[in-house]
């Protein structure tokens, strides 16, 4: 992701981009999809292991970065997953973890466990018929009721990432005096999870309820303005990775379509020497550098804690969101009719593209927050 990469990042990526191809080819994901299996837990152990659940954790308890730009080192991972369609709760695993951390001692045992890939965190904040409404502050629907030193968890949450393999759920609620995080087991009495169809193949998200959950005064891990930084350090960093993955998953899309178009002949010439068609490339190629830039800029400033970060990762999702999918359309395009075949490869892409664009804000979502920045701004 950044243009001029150190050595040490560059070694990361390629580490991750040949564990990767080594452990994940496309017949792997392939399988999995078929197999209705989100991912392997060994695996996601294997890949802890090199860092990916590492960047915002403090050193003290096992975590570090490699220059001290965690979100731009994590972006690298994000997009070579990206590339490669792969499985994993990456993205939700790290929101989790950027929630945690402003109270690292407190909560170490389950930062550690995490880290390790021994559990599975996961970020419960959807909720059926809504949008991701934690960019405006909307109120939960979900509810906590104080019970004791605890809570009594009341509703359901929808669009849960790994949700039916995770351990743990970050529960993000609507307590008596604001927004309450609430750690709740997915063996606690009262959890049941159900898994949902998903348009990725190995992306999986499920439905999960909560029926008078009991949640003990340990299990509290924010409540009030607490709760509300946690909440944006969560979000911020769950788009701007999925951003930086949908561009992992366009330039994969992208580059088949070259090579297509350069090995397919017609008349005697390949398609690539055609004009109309060229044309067409350039403006993709073109489209997809700026999402990699604004991709970039928002994890850079995210590093930086840039007063400007939220408007710059609000940038990068909507106009990734926006343009991602129109390239890799017309790479379905560009393809003929192979292009919509369950064989061909392509639509692994698109439908990681297509998922990474929904969530965690959509465009439109994105958009309206960009407005609501200036407008604060300007008051």
């Amino acid at each position: 992701m950044p243009q001029d990469p150190t050595a040490d990042q560059r070694l990361f990526q390629a580490t991750t981009r040949d564990f990767l191809t080594g452990t994940v080819p496309v017949q792997t994901v392939r399988a999995l999809g078929d197999a209705g299996t989100g991912f392997d837990r060994q695996w996601w152990r294997r890949a802890a292991e090199l860092g990916w659940t590492a960047m915002l954790v403090p050193e003290s308890l096992g975590g570090g970065t490699i220059s001290g730009r965690p979100m731009t080192e994590l972006a690298l991972v994000a997009t070579e997953l990206g590339r490669a369609c792969a499985p994993g709760p990456f993205v939700t695993t790290n929101a989790v973890l950027a929630g945690l951390v402003s109270d690292p001692d407190r909560r170490a045992d389950v930062i550690t466990a995490v880290l390790t890939g021994e559990r599975v965190a996961t970020w419960a904040v959807y909720e059926p018929g809504r949008g991701f409404e934690v960019l405006s502050d909307a109120t939960p629907g979900t509810r906590a009721e104080p019970d004791g030193d605890g809570y009594r968890l009341t509703g359901v949450k929808d669009r849960v990432e790994a949700g039916d393999q995770a351990d743990l759920f970050l529960v993000t609620a609507a307590g008596p005096d604001g927004p309450v995080q609430l750690l709740v087991p997915a063996d606690a009495p009262g959890v049941r999870v159900t898994p949902a169809w998903t348009l990725d193949l190995v992306r999986r998200t499920a439905q999960v309820s909560f029926d008078n959950v009991a949640v003990p005064a340990d299990a509290v891990a924010h409540t009030g303005p607490a709760a509300v930084q946690a909440v944006h350090a969560q979000a911020r960093t769950a788009a701007t990775l999925t951003a930086a993955e949908v561009v992992g998953a366009t330039d994969r899309a992208l580059d088949a379509t070259l090579s297509w178009l350069s090995d397919r002949y017609t008349f005697g010439r390949p398609l690539a020497s055609y004009q109309a068609l060229k044309h067409r490339m350039a403006d993709n190629k073109t489209w997809l550098e700026a999402c990699r830039a604004t991709a970039t800029a928002a994890a850079a400033s995210c590093d930086e804690d840039a007063p400007n970060a939220d408007e710059d990762v609000s940038i990068a999702k909507s106009y990734v969101g926006a343009k991602a999918p129109v390239i890799a359309q017309d790479c379905v395009q560009l393809h003929g009719g192979i292009g919509v075949t369950w064989e061909h490869d392509l639509h692994l892409s698109l439908r990681r593209i297509t998922l990474g664009r929904a969530l965690y804000g959509t465009p439109e979502e994105h958009r309206r927050h960009i407005t609501d920045l200036l407008d604060a701004a300007a008051a």
